[in-house]
C-alpha cells in the first residue's frame, strides 16, 4: 500500500511539470500520515498538508514530516492567500467530497467551493494534480464540471486504460493558462506491444545509485529525462545515436 501510494505521488509530482532547479511550495490535500510529503522533500520542494482526520495527522507528526499539516476539511475551502502555492496534489481524497456525509452537505456546493478556494490559492500559471478513485461517469462529470466553473482548464489524465488494477484517474487542471494535458501512461498502441513480450538487447547495463537511478548526467539518466518530459507534454528532441554521448576533448 505504501508502494503504491508513494508511486502516485511521484507521478502527480511529475504532472505539476514543475520548473526544474527551482525550489518550489506545494499544497497536498489530503496528506495524511505525510507520504506524499515525503516525496516531495525528496525532490527539495516546500510544502503544505491538509487533511480531515486527527489521527492521521498525529501519524505525520509522530513521524517528523518535514512539511506543515493542518486539519482541515477541504470541502469547507482552502483558506491560504492567493497566489501562496506553485503547485497542489492529492492522493485518493477527492472523491470523498461526492458524499453527502451531513444533512448540511451538498457534494456540487462543497466541490465548487473547494475549487474556487484552491483556483485562489495557487499562482497563476501553475496546475494542480489530483488522483481520484470515481465510483462511476456520474462522479467524473460531476467533479470536472465544478472545476471548470471554478476557472481551471485541463482534464483528465488516465494511465493504463486498459487494465484492471493498474489504471488510475488523474485530474490535472491548469490555473489561469491553458497547456497541454499530458498522455496518460499505457496508451500508446507500441506501448502495449512492448509491455507484452520480451524484448532483448545487446546492451550492457549502465552503473546505478543505491536507491536504482540512473548516474545523473549518464545516457540512461537523459533518456529518462526525455521519456518523463514527453509524458509532461513537453516537446523534446528525437532520440538519436548520438544522445548522451561525450564530446572529445580538443586541444
Amino acid at each position: 500500500m505504501i508502494e503504491i501510494q508513494s508511486q502516485m505521488s511521484e507521478r502527480a509530482v511529475e504532472l505539476l511539470c514543475l520548473p526544474e532547479e527551482q525550489v518550489c511550495y506545494l499544497l497536498d490535500v489530503g496528506c495524511g500520515s505525510g507520504l506524499s510529503g515525503d516525496y516531495i522533500s525528496e525532490q527539495g520542494h516546500h510544502w503544505v498538508g491538509v487533511d480531515i482526520s486527527p489521527a492521521m495527522l498525529d501519524v505525520a507528526v509522530d513521524r517528523e514530516v518535514e512539511g506543515d499539516v493542518l486539519l482541515l476539511d477541504m470541502g469547507q475551502g482552502i483558506p491560504f492567500r492567493p497566489g501562496t502555492f506553485d503547485g497542489c496534489i492529492s492522493i485518493s481524497a477527492l472523491q470523498w467530497l461526492c458524499n453527502a456525509d451531513k444533512k448540511t452537505h451538498s457534494p456540487p456546493k462543497r466541490l465548487h467551493r473547494f475549487f474556487s478556494t484552491l483556483y485562489s490559492a495557487l499562482a497563476r500559471g501553475s496546475r494542480a494534480v489530483l488522483q481520484l478513485y470515481p465510483e462511476n461517469s456520474e462522479q467524473l462529470e460531476l467533479i470536472t464540471a465544478q472545476a471548470m466553473k471554478a476557472g481551471f482548464t485541463g482534464g483528465m489524465v488516465i494511465d493504463f486504460p486498459n487494465s484492471t488494477k493498474a489504471k488510475k484517474f488523474f485530474l490535472c487542471l491548469f490555473a489561469g493558462s491553458s497547456g497541454v494535458l499530458p498522455k496518460g501512461l499505457g496508451t500508446e498502441c507500441i506501448e502495449k506491444q512492448d509491455s507484452a513480450r520480451a524484448t532483448f538487447t545487446k546492451q550492457r547495463m549502465r552503473f546505478q545509485t543505491a536507491k536504482g537511478k540512473s548516474v545523473k548526467k549518464s545516457k540512461d539518466w537523459i533518456l529518462e529525462k526525455k521519456e518523463r518530459r514527453r509524458r509532461q507534454g513537453k516537446e523534446v528532441r528525437a532520440d538519436t545515436k548520438f544522445t548522451g554521448r561525450k564530446r572529445r576533448i580538443h586541444f
